[in-house]
């Protein structure tokens, strides 16, 4: 997910599903079913932010499919292949203690126990085995987001995660 301040982007439009306006939907959200639990979408066209009120969904395999109200056929539903997903904020339950939203870490700094800016969060990945944080800076780095033994501290509002990680590596 990245934030636009109050609204997240949490999936796409990534293609189309029959002759009747269903869409396939790429899901940021972990499961990826939640996306369809957060109602209005927001979409980002080219015209800008428009409310879209889902009215159908179904999951086929790992494929999920959204009914839009007012997209009738496939001519329409292809208008928004590639059209990113937003909800706003207030939609997103509050993360646990010691949980984060990766939009909510994304643009923080990233300093060493020692106080050596390594530079700024770009993005966050998955791997499988841990997340992965892409720090970029003077070179870019990727560090393990593996809490108490690389990530000792993530302090939201000075804006900035401290970790246990060699300047040199």
């Amino acid at each position: 997910m990245t934030a636009r301040h109050d609204k997240l982007v949490v999936g796409r439009i990534s293609g189309l599903h029959g002759v009747n306006g269903w869409i396939k939907v790429f899901s940021y959200t972990d499961p990826p079913n939640n996306i369809f639990e957060y109602r209005p979408w927001l979409l980002d066209g080219p015209d800008g932010l428009r409310e879209a009120t889902v009215v159908d969904t179904k999951q086929h395999g790992s494929v999920l499919i959204a009914k839009l109200d007012g997209v009738a056929d496939r001519d329409n539903a292809a208008l928004l292949v590639d059209t990113d997903i937003l909800v706003l904020r207030k939609q997103l339950p509050p993360p646990d203690a010691g949980e984060y939203y990766w939009a909510d870490l994304v643009g923080l700094d990233v300093i060493t126990t020692d106080g050596e800016l390594l530079g700024t969060v770009e993005r966050m990945f998955e791997t499988g085995a841990n997340d992965v944080m892409v720090v970029t800076g003077v070179r870019e780095r990727l560090i393990p987001w593996i809490v108490g033994d690389v990530i000792d501290e993530v302090d939201l509002s000075n804006r900035r995660i401290k970790v246990s990680w060699d300047p040199e590596f």
